[in-house]
């Protein structure tokens, strides 16, 4: 029997799991799963991120400039509303790249970097 992967959950570092639950919630729409003040689960639609608290010391650095890249059908109603609740400029999407997607991006309040992208040639073909 072949391995089925179901798929991934990206682990960002914070340094208040709290706040950052609530922006996530506000900014973007995701909502809490589970955790507590040191690792926390939260789900927009099918998307899972995690949350884990680190005390950006030597020891045990918040180190930030991680990178999350959302893939999203139809991206235009998504973006829009968040330039209406003012998160990015109406000028953020970057429409055909080079690579084939419709993308925009911005940073959480640790400096991780949240792309939300939309393969051009998928989305094609699942509306024909």
């Amino acid at each position: 029997m072949k391995t089925e992967f179901i798929g991934t959950v990206p682990v960002l570092p914070s340094n208040d799991i709290n706040r950052d639950i609530e922006w996530y919630s506000h900014t973007l729409g995701f909502v809490k799963t589970f955790g507590d003040h040191m690792y926390a689960g939260m789900r927009l639609e099918e998307i899972e991120l995690h949350l884990q608290w680190h005390a950006d010391t030597p020891e045990d650095p918040l180190l930030g400039g991680s990178v999350v890249r959302i893939f999203v059908k139809n991206i235009e109603p998504y973006f829009e509303s968040l330039v209406i609740k003012g998160i990015v400029s109406c000028h953020k999407l970057i429409r055909n790249t080079t690579w084939g997607t419709n993308e925009f991006g911005l940073y959480d309040l640790n400096n991780n970097s949240i792309f939300i992208v939309e393969d051009i040639k998928s989305s094609a073909e699942k509306t024909s």
